[in-house]
């Protein structure tokens, strides 16, 4: 692209004529409040979207003439930061975006909550559009706005469904305290275990009656050899 061609389409370039004259500074506290991008990322990634070609966007040729294209910017930018400012826009937008469904799949919204979220999001995006001087046609606006609002409820059923189903399983599993043997009380042990009494097996001597009970011989003292006897022996 020369020079003639690069004025010409300086010249065509009627983005952000709203914003005329506001510094960068207004411009930026303004996103901050119902964005999380910046006055930089949003004029390059507006700009890169502007100028997009099949081999990608003109990084020369916005960053060069970014103070004439963009009231608010005031110095002109590398390729490279102009390509830096663009990917920031992205990583900012995939982060904001998985943080949207999972509040909306992990069910701390209602649906309702979830349509009062798009419709707060949509006019905030619609305002941006508006400063910046970009128009979409009605029906294509509707027509965005229908497939999100589709896409979001059933994100919310979904996720309603999944976790009254997890709920159901939890309520239903046996609790594992019951299928415990109860403990044997000390109470219920016997105190006198010298009274306890066997019953001799088939194969014992007694087997001619099964039914009789042999009680528990206690086995006598024994009482250990006298030391003195032995004492006597050795001296004799």
């Amino acid at each position: 692209m020369d020079d003639t061609s690069e004025q010409q389409e300086i010249n065509k370039y009627k983005k952000f004529k709203k914003v005329d004259g506001a510094t960068y500074r207004k411009v930026n506290q303004f996103l901050r409040k119902r964005t999380y991008i910046t006055a930089r990322e949003w004029a390059l990634a507006r700009l890169c979207t502007d100028f997009r070609t099949s081999g990608g966007a003109e990084m020369t040729f916005i960053g060069r003439h970014l103070p004439e294209l963009v009231p608010f910017m005031e110095d002109s930018y590398t390729p490279q930061a102009v390509n830096q400012a663009r990917n920031s826009f992205k990583r900012k937008v995939r982060k904001a975006s998985a943080t949207f469904f999972y509040g909306a799949m992990c069910g701390f919204f209602t649906t309702d909550e979830l349509d009062d979220l798009l419709f707060e999001a949509s006019e905030v995006s619609r305002f941006l559009l508006e400063v910046e001087g970009t128009t979409l046609d009605i029906d294509e606006e509707i027509d965005i706005e229908d497939r999100i609002t589709n896409v979001m409820r059933s994100v919310g059923e979904a996720a309603k469904t999944v976790l009254k189903a997890r709920n159901d399983e939890r309520t239903t599993e046996p609790s594992a305290a019951t299928d415990l043997p109860e403990p044997v009380q000390e109470e219920n042990l016997p105190k006198n275990t010298s009274s306890l009494q066997v019953r001799v097996p088939d194969k014992s001597p007694i087997h001619e009656d099964p039914d009789k009970v042999v009680p528990v011989v206690p086995i006598p003292d024994i009482s250990p050899v006298n030391k003195n006897l032995n004492t006597e022996r050795d001296t004799q």
